[in-house]
This record gives C-alpha cells, structure tokens and sequence, in this order.
C-alpha cells in the first residue's frame, strides 16, 4: 500500500520549488551582471540564494542551462518595462531607448550580451537556437514599427521596413560594443540612446 502525500503538500512544495527557481535567476542575473558569466560560479549563486549547491543543479543541471534562463528573464524583465512604457504613452523609440538607459545600469549585463551573442553564431553553442528566435523577434517588431511609419508617410522614402529594423537593430548592437570598448574613459563613453534616436532620424522624412 502506498501513501500518497496530500494535494496541499504538493502545490505547496511546488510554489516553493518555483520560488526558488525564480530567486536563483534573479540572484545569477544580479552576479552575472557585477563580475560577467565567465567570473561568477554556480557555488556563488547557490551561496548568494541560501541552497547547497547540488540543489541549485536540481533546477539548473549546468552552467549553460542556467545562462539560457538568465537571457530569457532579462528580456522578460526588459519587454515588461518597454511594454509598460508604452502604455504610459511614450513612442516605440523612445521606450526603446530607456530600455538602452537601464541596460547601461548592468554593465555585465551588456557585456554577457554582447560577447554570447557573437560566440551563439556557432550552431553548437548552447545560447544559438535562443539568439535566433531572439533576433528574429526584436526585427520583426521593428519591422511592424517601420511598416506603421511607412503608411503613416513617416518613413522615408525607398526605404524597406524590414531593412529599417536590421539596420536599428545593428545600431543598437553595434553601439553597445563601443560603449564596453570605453569603460574606463567615462567622458569618451557613447550616449547608446542618443545614438539610436539619431539613427532612426535618418531613416525618417524631415
């Protein structure tokens, strides 16, 4: 005869092994973000959170499957704000740029960004298929954008709106490396914001 732990039991021990889950990437998010994903270990993270740390590999099997999860929080953390942003009336540049200023918050943040992101154009990678949808998603929200602005007779004229998006995208991409490349040198730093507004100026009728 078995005995089966009551349904009680086993949501609550579900919710809690959620919550964990939940705090172990809000914690790895914060250390990746202070010392890079090369720096911070697993033992540090499970230390940070209060588990051992062959509880942390329960819900995170490696350091990789870990970083994945991380990406994925980060853009809901982000899409949630650009979301809100919106709703409280800003445009789509703008809530993309405060994006950008919150991001500049979290240097290791970009960082992590910037160097996985080119290391995840090899198939093998364990952050490639999450790139891919990534990419394919932020340019085709541009592209709704451009394409909104194109029939608004915002957009300037020859210009595809698909192409608008890759070329924004690229500019902000391309942006944070330049920004990485100046720490140190705070008056030379790049304003990645005020680059972008500028930028889709250009691809916009005076």
């Amino acid at each position: 005869m078995t005995t089966q732990a009551p349904t009680g039991a086993r949501s609550g021990g579900y919710a809690r092994g959620r919550a964990t889950r939940e705090e172990i990437l809000d914690v790895a998010m914060q250390l990746f973000g202070e010392v890079g994903y090369r720096t911070a270990s697993l033992r540090e993270v499970a230390s940070r959170v209060g588990i051992s740390h062959p509880g942390l590999l329960h819900h995170f099997a490696s350091k990789a499957v870990l970083l994945a999860a991380v990406l994925e929080r980060r853009d809901q953390v982000d899409d949630a704000a650009f979301e809100a942003d919106l709703d409280a009336g800003y445009d789509f540049v703008d809530a993309l740029a405060r994006v950008i200023e919150r991001n500049a918050s979290r240097p290791g943040i970009v960082e992590l960004f910037a160097t996985l992101s080119a290391e995840a154009t090899s198939p093998d990678h364990p952050a490639h298929a999450y790139f891919q949808e990534r990419y394919r998603r932020v340019v085709e929200g541009g592209r709704a954008e451009f394409e909104r602005r194109r029939d608004a007779g915002e957009l300037r004229p020859g210009l595809d709106p698909l192409t608008a998006s890759r070329l924004t995208v690229a500019v902000m991409d391309g942006m944070q490396i330049q920004w990485l490349l100046s720490a140190g040198t705070p008056d030379a730093r790049p304003d990645m914001a005020a680059a972008l507004r500028a930028h889709v100026a250009t691809l916009l009728r005076p």
